[in-house]
């Protein structure tokens, strides 16, 4: 269970992953969150760059370590993670975003968040975990090569309130729903605890999308996750399970 969190902030650091990762070697306790106003070499998934312009988003990372957890769960801390952004923003603002699986949080059908969950072993066990979340809230622009699919919390709260979103209160509600949602998936090590809500705010459910793989893309439609947060999917009728990972997903007509 997580019982505690602790909060440190810095103006800049190189990864706020990587600072959690050297404290997790120091034998620091779980509940560490390390924050920082700007990231020099933040990360995404699958190797991507995280941008992290200075005090314009949230960059965080929370220090995790899961007794006897088994390798298979900890991919869905990843999902666990995504419904704490979508909550803390609902619950802060109003923003009602969807879940692009795995972990994307979309809003006005595009992205607002990345997550990336990294982990060590050791003596065959799961040494720590580290769950890593970045939000844009104050960004307004965006490198070309993302501009159509990113978005910030002020951007959509211009659309509605005029108001701006804070970057340390959203960064604890963050980790208090995270806290919420992570007691509820540990006693189980699964969504089964989850699964009826997650769905209820996954995009693209029971809709057509396209599935890119390595070796090619393909069609089918989405029907929900099981209960290890895989993506249920059904093609010519069949139904198929997809890894996180494994794959992306996208909309037909676009991102979403």
């Amino acid at each position: 269970m997580l019982e505690e969190i602790r909060y440190e902030y810095y103006e800049s650091v190189d990864s706020t992953n990587d600072r959690i990762k050297e404290r997790a070697h120091d034998n620091e306790a779980q509940g560490l969150v390390i924050s920082a106003g700007t990231q020099t070499a933040g990360k995404g998934r699958i190797g991507r760059k995280w941008e992290s312009p200075t005090k314009d988003s949230v960059s965080t990372s929370l220090l995790l370590r899961p007794d006897d957890i088994s390798l298979e769960a900890i991919p869905t801390i990843t999902v666990v993670a995504a419904m704490a952004v979508r909550d803390a923003l609902s619950n802060l603002y109003g923003l009602e975003g969807k879940i692009k699986w795995p972990n994307d949080i979309v809003l006005g059908g595009k992205k607002i968040c990345g997550i990336l969950t990294e982990m060590e072993m050791k003596d065959n066990k799961v040494w720590y975990v580290v769950v890593g979340i970045g939000v844009n809230v104050h960004n307004t622009q965006f490198p070309e090569e993302i501009a159509f699919k990113a978005t910030s919390v002020d951007i959509e709260l211009q659309k509605q309130s005029g108001e701006k979103g804070h970057r340390s209160e959203i960064t604890k509600a963050i980790w208090e729903s995270f806290q919420k949602y992570y007691n509820i998936f540990i006693k189980t090590q699964d969504m089964s605890g989850l699964k009826e809500e997650y769905e209820r705010y996954l995009a693209n459910l029971n809709e057509r999308v396209r599935i890119e793989a390595q070796e090619n893309s393909y069609e089918a439609i989405a029907r929900g996750i099981d209960d290890r947060g895989q993506l249920i999917i059904e093609v010519d009728g069949q139904q198929q399970i997809i890894s996180t990972g494994e794959v992306s997903v996208r909309g037909i007509y676009g991102y979403i």
